[in-house]
């Protein structure tokens, strides 16, 4: 049996609700985490026509990128579009779940998608977010080194950009004096012993921190283990806002555009005048991207590729790059796409649909 909690757990092994900006509201908003899933709808937003479509479609948890609430509800008693959906979901005991800006901040979230599409290579984060990591020391006899290392590491611990299983060990001596009622793994009680011992250090990102100190004290022969938890203001580089990439050939700027438009089925974009110059760097920053156009810009990116443009914000590319608005759907819409696949490939033989229903509040006129 599948129970909802088991879809979101695994989501959020993937993008960790610790990632989420403080203005958001991702996890789960209606329903229970204990009840069995009959079936999942993914959408990039939850109207009550998509809460309907679930009902029809016999699917009981919608998972959405945009949270249906931002900010607690006062009243429930139908007077918006939100409080329609939210009664029409607790009716039919739909459980609606959001992976928003979670889902921005990994490197293979949304602008991943957005890469993706474009065929950039040589991705990085443009604003990797700080406070992400932290250090772990702790004090091993060994005998066991190998067996409390290879715990943390499976627990996810020592991963470093592409490198996983990274540590450091330095060997020195520890003393202990056991007292009574205690059970040492070496020495006798009420004698000092001194063991000697590596101590071992690895980074890990904060979210794990007890599902690591777990691992680590399981396997550690100690009753009483000695570590020491660090916050480091490294940046962690595949997780932050936006996405830096390359394309695989320079192109003509209104070239690319008509690739942008293609690619994301846009009838219209806005951007700033061409700077008269071939591309090759692309930043990219699904839905309200404004805040990171100063970190486009001094990674020296050609092109940056956004949404939601206020007007004075096109000034800020100051013929350095041509900012480029497709709109806040049309950026986000093949989110759809990336947590189907993301899904499928853990529940291949449940039933995964895709919402048939356009969410889309912009419409336009030609």
């Amino acid at each position: 049996m599948t129970l909802i909690q088991h879809i979101t757990d695994y989501l959020e092994t993937l993008a960790p609700l610790s990632y989420q900006e403080d203005y958001d509201n991702a996890g789960l908003i209606t329903g229970s985490a204990s009840w069995e899933c009959k079936g999942v709808l993914i959408s990039l937003d939850t109207t009550e026509a998509v809460i309907r479509e679930a009902v029809l479609k016999n699917c009981n948890l919608v998972i959405a990128h945009h949270p249906i609430i931002f900010s607690g509800l006062k009243k429930i008693n139908g007077k918006n579009c939100v409080e329609q959906a939210v009664i029409t979901a607790i009716k039919n005991d739909i459980a609606i779940y959001a992976v928003h800006t979670n889902l921005d901040n990994v490197q293979h979230g949304v602008n991943g998608k957005i890469a993706e599409r474009l065929g950039l290579i040589n991705c990085t984060v443009l604003r990797p977010l700080p406070g992400i990591l932290k250090k772990l020391f702790t004090f091993v006899p060994l005998s066991h080194t190998d067996e409390v290392r290879n715990a943390i590491f499976f627990a996810g611990a020592g991963a470093i950009g592409n490198y996983s299983e990274c540590s450091f060990t330095t060997q020195g001596q520890s003393s202990y004096n056991a007292g009574i009622g205690t059970s040492p793994y070496t020495g006798e009680i009420g004698k000092r012993h001194y063991e000697t011992e590596l101590r071992i250090e690895v980074i890990f990102p904060a979210y794990l921190e007890n599902k690591i100190i777990a691992a680590m004290t399981g396997a550690h022969p100690y009753e009483e283990v000695a570590y020491d938890l660090v916050q480091l203001s490294n940046n962690y580089n595949t997780t932050g806002a936006g996405l830096l990439g390359e394309l695989k050939e320079p192109m003509e700027e209104r070239s690319f555009l008509k690739f942008l438009k293609l690619q994301f089925q846009v009838p219209v974009i806005k951007h700033t005048a061409f700077t008269g110059r071939m591309i090759k760097t692309i930043a990219c920053c699904g839905g309200a991207g404004s805040f990171l156009i100063a970190d486009a810009l001094s990674k020296s990116a050609d092109f940056f590729i956004t949404a939601d443009m206020r007007y004075h914000e096109y000034f800020d590319a100051n013929n350095r790059m041509v900012i480029a608005d497709i709109g806040h759907y049309e950026s986000e819409q093949f989110t759809i796409d990336l947590l189907h696949e993301i899904l499928i490939k853990k529940f291949s033989s449940f039933m995964l649909l895709k919402t048939e229903v356009n969410t889309n509040p912009v419409k336009y006129f030609f």
